[in-house]
């Protein structure tokens, strides 16, 4: 048997696994549209698991925004920052990042998951310790490891266990939290954390990819880490913090230094969309109303975010349910374990400032109606 060959039996035995045991995944193709709308699979659906929350993805002023940029700039960077890669726009926008989140500065990576590969290992390592909620996104988690740091799970926004655990830490401890929690839409008690930063000498660093543009929390997070690629509805992530800590960065963090920069179309459009988020805030109070809407219509709590989980359990049942609101013209794809906690597979609905009430009342109308359609078969 040759390399080749061996390769593809290797690949084909581990999909065989995956396929076994549900978690096979595939791609569908799908074009985003405005209005929370797109085409999937030559269909015409309406999207309820969409990042875009304050659908800036489409507005025309930010597209056109990133085609000046493009046409004017070229449509790559070149290389990395540090070599041919740092257009005047990375400033601009890590200034308006700055001051938006209040810090000193900014630094703008590729995307989240490169910010946090980058960052946490920059700031601690063999000796130190992580401190970190259990439910905080993967780029965390890998970036934790990465770091060779001790890492300590707390449970999730158990601030009490989170003390516990940087009893006797060893070395620089980092704690680590989401701010809206990607998969269940609850916000982290920030205040709390912060207080317990300071009385332990923890550095306390945040995941915002939720939460900007859509919640306004008072952070006191020496730390703020986000993304560009949600709420701005483009590309790229940005750490935020002191002057000191971004020149560090650019010296240290890896993701940053051998990365190609973004486009000058993609940064240009990030602060455009900054500038219109700060200017219409009625889009963030739009989609929260969605949220809200939602919440009532299903008899559901008020929502923290405009992230809400309808918790299925069974993997299989979960994606019979998104594939029956698919056929009734909703996308919401179903979300399974490694992703979330094994027995917790849902339906991570997401609401944008492009829906529309009458959208939110047919969706929920759908959805009731297939929930009850399901427990009557299991009666």
């Amino acid at each position: 048997m040759t390399s080749f060959e061996r390769l593809k039996a290797f690949a084909e035995r581990k999909l065989a696994q995956l396929e076994a045991s549900g978690q096979r995944r595939s791609l569908t193709e799908t074009a985003r549209e405005a209005g929370g709308r797109a085409v999937r699979a030559g269909s015409h659906v309406i999207s309820f698991c969409d990042n875009d929350y304050l659908s800036l993805s489409h507005d025309p002023r930010v597209m056109q925004a990133a085609a000046d940029a493009a046409l004017k700039f070229g449509a790559g960077s070149g290389g990395s920052r540090l070599i041919t890669g740092n257009h005047p726009l990375n400033s601009a926008l890590e200034a308006r990042l700055a001051a938006l989140k209040g810090t000193e500065g900014a630094r703008v990576f590729g995307s989240g998951f490169l910010a946090n590969l980058g960052t946490i290992p920059a700031l601690v390592g063999k000796g130190d310790t992580i401190v970190m909620d259990e439910l905080a996104h993967a780029c965390m988690h890998g970036g934790a490891r990465l770091s060779g740091a001790e890492m300590r799970l707390f449970r999730h926004n158990d601030v009490a266990d989170a003390a516990r655990l940087l009893e006797g830490a060893p070395g620089q401890a980092l704690l680590l939290t989401e701010t809206v929690f990607s998969m269940d839409g609850d916000v982290a008690p920030l205040s709390e954390l912060g207080v317990l930063a300071e009385r332990t000498g923890a550095w306390l660093m945040t995941d915002d990819a939720h939460g900007l543009g859509i919640t306004k929390q008072d952070n006191p997070a020496q730390i703020q880490m986000g993304t560009l690629s949600k709420a701005v509805g483009g590309y790229g992530g940005y750490v935020c913090g002191p002057a000191a800590l971004m020149e560090l960065l650019t010296s240290r963090a890896r993701s940053f230094v051998y990365t190609t920069g973004l486009p000058p179309s993609v940064l240009a459009a990030a602060i455009a969309s900054l500038d219109i988020i700060q200017a219409e805030p009625e889009r963030t109070a739009k989609a929260r109303r969605h949220a809200a809407l939602f919440c009532e219509l299903m008899g559901l709590p008020v929502p923290s975010s405009v992230i809400v989980p309808i918790i299925i359990g069974p993997e299989a049942e979960a994606m019979r349910v998104s594939g029956a609101l698919l056929e009734r013209g909703y996308l919401v794809t179903a979300i399974r374990p490694p992703t979330v906690p094994a027995g917790t597979a849902r339906l991570r609905v997401t609401f944008a400032s492009g829906h529309e009430e009458v959208d939110i009342r047919a969706f929920a109308g759908a959805l009731k109606d297939i929930m009850e359609q399901a427990c009557a078969v299991t009666l």
